[in-house]
């Protein structure tokens, strides 16, 4: 949007805290290759359009806006003289992309001194070619910096999260193994068993009702009711009676095997009536050993459905196999990572998943947003330890108008609010040396704000501290999507 074009006075810029060391000639050439526009409330230019000026306010109010989703947010405002935006990066040349990070409005008639992009990077390398090579320097070793410390902050979260998935699957893997031998050492009194029982003299009929009460007993084991802890032990009582008082030996070690398939007393009446008297003992060992086998197949069964589950959740986490940006569910995301966590979460800290399962699937870039709520989980994490390593870690997703809310709420001390404003400034931290690089908050707004056009905030009081995520349900084109850290800009 074009202003009215006003006289430049090279004394009036002068009195500009921009430029009130530079000589008549320089103020005379600014005045010459620049102009003074008078803007009335309105748009001045919008983000994601050539940055073609450069503007410094001479005298009314500005505000800034960023684009989240289909909103423009207000980032800043102010009236203070000399303020500038605009093409600030102009003598980075084509090494950056050279538009608006923002977009700027005033508020009332607002007078800009206005100098077009290749005007102030030329006057920038004539008269200050120190200080170009200088914010040069800065700029793009910040960035190099940035990406070398996140890649640095990636690699410690990489092997927090090996280390937990190594521990997570060790227990199923362990345990299959356990109920592997354990297994094959009853098949094999099973079969010894069954010799015995073959060798002797039995009726035909008799083994025929054995085998069939054999097949009714497996089918009773997959579905065993889950019984209280009173209710298994007055069942474990029952049927040890029931053993003793037919000579079975060690009824006290067969009848918790018993209970924990689900068997009871009529079912040992009904082996009982189907068998005679002489043989019972040996058929329910049998018996025993089947139910035992069918015990630690379903044990080997749930650990490899657990390791499944483990490998699954780590290609779900690392998105693999999958586009770098399409339509994703937030819940299946949050639970991948949070069971990749789940080794440093630990037992005594409590997670309360509060999801609102009718929220739709939204555009997005899945991988990088696992890194926002690792980061997210593991600051909570340590806020909680800090407090003595036991509270609450609750994950909430609801709808907020036309945007997602993702929130992870904590019960640690809570952020002083004299840092709560740094926190997410790079390299700030609050961790002990060793423990953080400070780009961790840095890293998850840049991808939240940049990257997927959202908000990233806190609300914290002790006990109560809660990161808002808000991702809006429908997004641009990922290309449109900016990711330099240079787009947080705002007026100065």
């Amino acid at each position: 949007m074009s202003g009215q074009p006003m006289p430049c006075s090279p004394g009036e810029i002068s009195s500009l805290f921009l430029f009130e060391k530079l000589s008549p000639e320089q103020l005379g050439r600014l005045c010459s290759e620049g102009r003074v526009e008078r803007f009335e409330p309105g748009p001045v230019y919008t983000e994601g359009d050539p940055a073609t000026c450069f503007y410094v306010m001479l005298e009314g109010t500005v505000v800034l806006y960023r684009r989240v989703g289909a909103d423009d947010v207000e980032v800043s405002r102010t009236s203070q003289r000399g303020v500038y935006a605009g093409a600030m990066q102009a003598y980075l040349g084509d090494r950056v992309p050279q538009v608006y990070n923002n977009s700027m409005r005033v508020t009332e008639p607002t007078r800009f001194f206005v100098l077009p992009a290749e005007s102030f990077s030329s006057v920038m390398r004539e008269w200050f070619p120190m200080a170009a090579h200088l914010l040069e320097g800065l700029f793009f070793g910040s960035k190099n910096t940035q990406r070398a410390i996140g890649q640095r902050e990636r690699l410690l979260a990489l092997g927090s999260l090996s280390a937990g998935l190594t521990h997570e699957l060790n227990n199923p893997a362990a345990a299959a193994v356990r109920a592997t031998a354990t297994l094959r050492e009853r098949v094999g009194k099973m079969r010894h068993k069954l010799g015995v029982i073959a060798s002797g003299a039995y009726d035909p009929e008799a083994l025929a009702r054995l085998i069939e009460i054999q097949e009714r007993t497996a089918e009773l084991v997959a579905k065993a009711p889950v019984l209280s802890p009173l209710e298994a032990s007055d069942r474990e009582d029952a049927l040890a009676d029931w053993l003793d008082d037919h000579d079975i030996p060690e009824g006290w070690r067969i009848a918790p095997t018993f209970v924990q398939a689900g068997l009871d007393v009529d079912w040992l009446e009904q082996v009982a009536a189907a068998v005679e008297p002489d043989i019972l003992p040996s058929a329910v060992g049998w018996l025993n050993y089947t139910v035992e086998t069918e015990l630690l197949m379903d044990e080997i069964d749930d650990s490899t459905n657990r390791i499944s589950h483990l490998v699954d959740a780590a290609k779900q986490y690392s998105q693999l196999d999958r586009a770098p940006y399409r339509v994703v569910d937030v819940h299946e995301l949050l639970d991948s990572t949070l069971l990749m966590l789940s080794g440093k979460i630990g037992p005594r800290i409590e997670v309360v998943k509060d999801y609102d399962r009718t929220l739709p699937a939204i555009p997005a870039y899945p991988a990088e947003l696992n890194q926002v709520w690792t980061n997210l989980v593991d600051n909570a994490v340590f806020a909680v330890d800090s407090t003595g390593g036991e509270g609450t870690l609750t994950v909430r997703t609801a709808r907020e108008d036309d945007r997602l809310l993702v929130e992870f709420r904590d019960t640690g001390p809570g952020i002083p609010p004299d840092i709560r404003e740094r926190i997410f400034d790079p390299f700030f931290t609050t961790k002990p040396v060793g423990e953080g690089t400070g780009l961790g908050l840095d890293i998850s707004w840049r991808i939240i704000v940049n990257k997927h056009h959202g908000s990233l905030h806190v609300e914290s009081a002790p006990g109560d501290t809660r990161f808002q995520v808000l991702l809006p349900l429908t997004a641009p084109d990922p290309e449109n999507a900016h990711d330099d850290p240079a787009n947080a800009e705002e007026p100065v």
